[in-house]
């Protein structure tokens, strides 16, 4: 049998690969299935051990094994078409790559190390990096463990892409929880969607967006500065005041936040984040977290004086109620009771440590 083998141009294998790098960067191909299988075929093993991370599999595929695969018709095909579609306006991530995990861990970890991380005792400094090393104008934020639908970015960035004037500091969206093990009737009023507006537009001075959903000019940071992260979540504490403390600049600096209800995420949530160990650990810090935020703006001496003796006689209320509820065998109205409590010590706790200047 004789057959003979047309190699494709060298200039044309160049226009893939480039195409290849381009569609890596570009979170579209985070919800397109064809994209994701074209990535996983290059490397399964790279695909599986760098966390579906596209760029990273292109760094682990060298030029010459790239090549060779594209000169498979067929799959040089499914490549054209995977990296063909037309976006007007790209959203792209960096080319620069560092995991980073703080390593603490309870009960031992996999060599993450193998796969290049880089394990540290605190990932703050990272953290602030990250946004500095960050090309776009409109840098978004949202949690590990949310879901997004197709066009989430177009609708979370189309208020700022559209403001010409510059007048809006934030974009919100929509966060609604989702409870993949169930939702025990005595948390349900602390989890639902924010809801602030029906329409796209400005917030109220009351509200403000949640960070695992937001986004920013990124002028904004070289305007009013990074995150303060002595609010935001890390190992072994639960704050939450990062965000709403960056909005606040926000507002200050005579900027509008807006909400954007139609670019909606589901936040996923554990079956561990519904017990009361950790809604009554939450409540803890979430309030150390508000302390701490309102020790750093004026008037915070007599503020956090009268914070402090209103939440002696709320301890006590809520921990008596608990024990109503106790007594007649209500017992997801005792938990309620207690997690309220728990917040008043956590004002309790943290009030005269930031009073004296420490976290």
């Amino acid at each position: 049998m004789a057959f003979s083998v047309i190699a494709r141009p060298q200039d044309e294998l160049t226009e893939l690969i480039a195409g290849l790098n381009e569609t890596a960067k570009n979170l579209w191909w985070t919800w397109d299935q064809q994209a994701q299988e074209v990535f996983q075929e290059l490397s399964p093993r790279g695909w599986t051990n760098m966390f579906h991370n596209a760029v990273a599999v292109l760094h682990e595929v060298s030029d010459y094994e790239l090549r060779v695969r594209l000169q498979n018709p067929e799959f040089a095909e499914r490549v054209l078409a995977a990296t063909g579609q037309a976006d007007a306006a790209a959203l792209m991530g960096e080319s620069f790559i560092q995991w980073v995990i703080e390593d603490k861990f309870i009960a031992g970890r996999p060599a993450w190390e193998s796969v290049g991380v880089e394990m540290v005792d605190s990932v703050q400094a990272y953290e602030e990096a990250k946004i500095d090393l960050q090309r776009g104008d409109i840098i978004v934020f949202g949690d590990d463990d949310i879901l997004v639908p197709p066009h989430w970015l177009a609708r979370m960035t189309a208020p700022l892409l559209a403001d010409s004037s510059q007048r809006i500091g934030a974009v919100g969206g929509e966060v609604i929880p989702v409870f993949p093990d169930g939702l025990p009737p005595w948390v349900a009023e602390w989890h639902a969607p924010l809801a602030f507006r029906h329409d796209l537009g400005p917030l109220e001075a009351r509200h403000s967006p949640m960070g695992a959903n937001l986004a920013f000019p990124r002028r904004i940071f070289a305007q009013l500065g990074l995150f303060h992260t002595a609010l935001d979540r890390a190992a072994g504490n639960y704050f939450s005041g990062g965000d709403s403390e960056m909005i606040r600049r926000v507002r200050a600096a005579g900027l509008e936040v807006w909400f954007a209800p139609a670019a909606a995420v589901q936040h996923q949530m554990p079956a561990s984040r519904t017990t009361f160990r950790y809604a009554s650990r939450h409540a803890f810090d979430s309030a150390r977290s508000r302390v701490i935020d309102r020790a750093g703006q004026p008037g915070a001496t007599g503020y956090l004086a009268g914070r402090f003796i209103g939440n002696i006689f709320k301890a006590l209320g809520f921990a008596a109620i608990a024990l109503v509820n106790t007594l007649i065998l209500r017992t997801g109205a005792a938990k309620k009771a207690l997690v309220r409590a728990w917040r008043s010590c956590g004002y309790l706790y943290q009030i005269p440590r930031s009073l004296v200047g420490k976290i």
